[in-house]
Order: structure tokens, then sequence, then C-alpha cells
């Protein structure tokens, strides 16, 4: 496992510089998206929510917001997502303010998603391992089916991951992030919601 060293160097560097890049690249995107939030269903431009970062730290994520603004069930992603929203999920071009996180290095561009902090609380000594590393905007789960895995199974990727990260895997999963962007696997979970943790969903005690 590499904990430290250049490993960790090289990582920070890959977000330093890719986020950088791609705030000036996509600024023209997140202008655009922002105006058809606004005309497709006001304010708030963004949803923000605590989540849980390295080592379980809080840390406030931001998102666009795709909801509509009093959803009855926020569980029920696809039953509340506005016009836009549903389309900002699609392509998960809601996740792109995460890049601010990224920056400030409460997230890395390659990671286990960030859960809840009551999610966490749940945890027991395999689930804990996915938060000794920072949550990432895109992850090895991500690229193995998204929302459509089951929490073991999301898990598993994830610890999978820490046990075995490298800068090579790490470009690797930012290449095949698109590809699996543009097949739409795992957009939502099988029943149209968003897979959340359980005590009863553990794979491992």
């Amino acid at each position: 496992m590499h904990r430290s060293g250049p490993y960790t160097t090289a990582k920070r560097a890959l977000d330093l510089g890719g986020t950088s890049v791609l705030l000036v690249a996509l600024s023209p995107l997140f202008g655009l998206v922002a105006l058809c939030i606004w005309l497709d269903d006001g304010r708030p431009l963004l949803f923000t929510q605590t989540r849980a970062g390295h080592r379980g730290q809080p840390f406030r994520i931001y998102k666009f917001r795709t909801l509509t603004r009093e959803p009855d069930d926020p569980t029920q992603p696809a039953a509340h997502a506005t016009r836009v929203g549903a389309v900002l999920r699609r392509w998960a071009l809601d996740e792109l303010p995460q890049l601010w996180n990224v920056l400030r290095g409460e997230m890395s561009l390659v990671g286990p998603r960030p859960t809840l902090p009551e999610q966490v609380e749940q945890y027991g000594p395999h689930e804990r391992r996915r938060l000794q590393v920072r949550p990432g905007l895109t992850g090895w789960a991500q690229i193995h089916g998204r929302n459509a895995l089951s929490w073991p199974e999301r898990i598993d990727l994830d610890v999978w991951y820490v046990r075995h990260r490298r800068l090579l895997l790490d470009l690797w999963i930012l290449l095949r992030t698109p590809i699996t962007l543009v097949q739409g696997v795992g957009v939502t979970g099988t029943d149209g919601t968003n897979p959340s943790f359980s005590p009863a969903s553990r794979s491992h005690a």
C-alpha cells in the first residue's frame, strides 16, 4: 500500500494541475449549467451538504442542484429531479463544482466517493478502510457500475483501490471515467434510487 512518499506528492500534483486545467477549460460550461438551472427552476444554483472526508473528517461538498427545491423524498432523485437536473445527473455534470473541493485539498480527482457522516458512524473495520484516502470525484467503483452497484460491492471496490492505489491506476480511472459516462451505466440504482448504507448491507464484520 502506498501511504506516503513520491506517490502522495505526484497524486497531489495531478490533483492541482488537473483541476486547474479543468476549471479554466470548463468555465463556459459552468456558466451554461448555472444559467440552465436558473431558467428551469430558479435558485439556489448549488447544493451543499456535509460529507465525511479523509479519516472521517467532515467537509462541505458542492454540487449543481438537480432536485426540486423541496423534494418530498431526496432518496428518490429520479422522481424529484428537475428537467435540467435529470440531464446533469445523466452526465455527472452536477459533480463539477467538487473541483473546488479538490483544489482545497478536501477531495482528490480519484478516490472513494464521499458519504454522509451518519453512514460512516455505522462503518465496521472493513468499511473504514475507504477513509484512509481523500474521497474522489471519480473512483474505482464509479468505473465499475456507479450507483447500479450494491453498497457491499461499492465498498469492496473502494477498499481494493485503497490497497492497490498507484499513479498509473489513478490515470487509468480518469481515462475510463468519460467512457463510463457515455455508456450511461449506473446513473441511479436498479430501482431508480441512490443506494444507501445500512448495517445490514455490510459485507464484512
